[in-house]
């Protein structure tokens, strides 16, 4: 995959997505200034109840564009460089893993819209929260994926929506299939689980999934994201960015 990642990328003439220097889709030098440590992601005003936060560093500059790129442009071969940067913002949580805080954990994504699905031809929050688990498992640790959350009917595009906008769209808009429950809990009986996302912004989407996750008697341990948003100002008004 990788290999062909290559190729396509000398055939197309493709460029960095950080500083636009031609070739490879991340450069070396933007590659390598890439965060490497978890930093918590706490929204301001934060939603009621929700679970420790990580990212790997704010929505600007590479990590924008890495998220606009694979997620709006199909530039499938980033799903690497976020794959790492979710699981720097996992740094937390995994320590849990580690030091027997956890027996295990479930890497749960944020489910998008199937028309939007369609309309990308892929799903770019579970195919880096898979990876992110994927390699996780290959280091020796007991973590896994798995697509448990659906969304209802209804539920808006976010982007452009205030705050107080973004909590309606999405209160009750999640629910978590039993058959998914089932199987999980044959699986992995004590288990907990980390909702994980590309970006947050107000936490109306990530409280919403811990609901939903909670209702049916999950243990959610936290929630990871490439990057967050930061506010710029009094005005309640969110940014357009593709996470909540």
């Amino acid at each position: 995959m990788l290999l062909r990642d290559a190729a396509l990328d000398l055939l197309l003439g493709s460029a960095c997505v950080g500083c636009g220097e031609p070739g490879r889709l991340l450069c070396t030098r933007c590659r390598g200034e890439l965060p490497a440590t978890a930093v918590p992601a706490r929204p301001d005003p934060c939603p009621p109840g929700l679970v420790d936060c990580w990212a790997a560093g704010d929505y600007d500059a590479v990590l924008r564009a890495l998220v606009l790129g694979h997620k709006e442009r199909g530039l499938h071969a980033l799903r690497v460089p976020l794959r790492d940067l979710l699981l720097t913002a996992l740094g937390p949580c995994l320590d849990r893993v580690r030091t027997g805080g956890a027996e295990g954990l479930v890497l749960v994504p944020v489910p998008s819209r199937a028309s939007t699905v369609r309309a990308r031809g892929h799903d770019p929050t579970w195919t880096m929260t898979r990876g992110a688990a994927a390699t996780a498992a290959r280091g020796g640790l007991p973590v896994g994926a798995a697509r448990l959350l659906r969304l209802r009917p209804g539920v808006l595009d976010q982007a452009g929506l205030d705050t107080a906008a973004r909590a309606a769209n999405l209160t009750g808009s999640m629910t978590c299939p039993s058959p998914a429950l089932r199987r999980l809990a044959a699986s992995r009986p004590r288990v907990q689980v980390v909702v994980c996302d590309d970006v947050v912004t107000t936490g109306s989407t990530l409280r919403e999934a811990q609901r939903a996750l909670e209702a049916v008697g999950l243990v959610v341990a936290g929630a990871a994201v490439v990057a967050a948003t930061r506010r710029r100002g009094p005005s309640t008004v969110v940014p357009a960015s593709p996470g909540g």
